[in-house]
């Protein structure tokens, strides 16, 4: 039986840079790119480090890992998929499993959990969130989904939501307590930040 070929990808930098991860299938979840992976960080810069951040679908884990490897103190993995959930598991011992808390199972019910814990802890986070494409079979309403959980994020929690998705996605400047800072554009793929009016001063 011929062994099975995954894609990989490398962490692109900090403490883990080089570690190569695996990627689940892309039937079944889908890889942030490294030119959007890098715009993110650059976006956010410094202030990932000693920072708690949350990442919504995770698939592989590539942004969470990314994120802890340039010096995050704590990531909140999200997935569902039963094989990406593997991968997921696999990927983060090869970093530090210790600073790592995996939420299998439907993320618009996990989350809040998530919030919960965050709200316990008085903590600040934050969220990257990366639905699967609305044309794959069952998630046609997966961004209704993901516009309500946005709303529903307290703000005393949120530093910063970031939303990837499918470019030509007509979003809302507001979310709940939350509006659009920025949307950047690379190719079929856009990032938008969303934060509350306070935090944009």
């Amino acid at each position: 039986m011929a062994k099975k070929k995954y894609l990989t990808k490398r962490i692109i930098s900090g403490k883990f840079k080089g570690k190569e991860l695996l990627l689940p299938s892309l039937q079944t979840t889908r890889s942030s790119k490294a030119i959007v992976l890098e715009s993110f960080f650059n976006t956010i810069q410094f202030d990932v480090i000693d920072s708690t951040f949350v990442e919504v679908f995770s698939g592989s884990g590539s942004v969470g890992l990314e994120a802890l490897s340039r010096g995050a103190k704590k990531i909140y993995f999200m997935e569902k998929d039963k094989d990406a959930l593997k991968i997921l598991r696999r990927n983060i011992d090869l970093t530090d499993s210790s600073r790592c808390e995996v939420y299998p199972g439907d993320s618009f019910t996990n989350i809040d959990s998530i919030v919960k814990r965050l709200v316990d802890k008085k903590e600040k986070a934050y969220f990257y969130i990366d639905p699967p494409f609305n044309f794959r079979e069952g998630f046609e309403y997966v961004y209704d989904k993901t516009i309500k959980l946005i709303a529903s994020l307290p703000e005393e929690i949120v530093k910063l939501i970031t939303l990837e998705h499918m470019s030509g996605l007509q979003l809302p400047e507001q979310i709940g307590p939350y509006r659009m800072q920025k949307s950047k554009k690379f190719g079929k793929t856009s990032l938008t930040y969303y934060q509350t009016i306070e935090n944009m001063e």
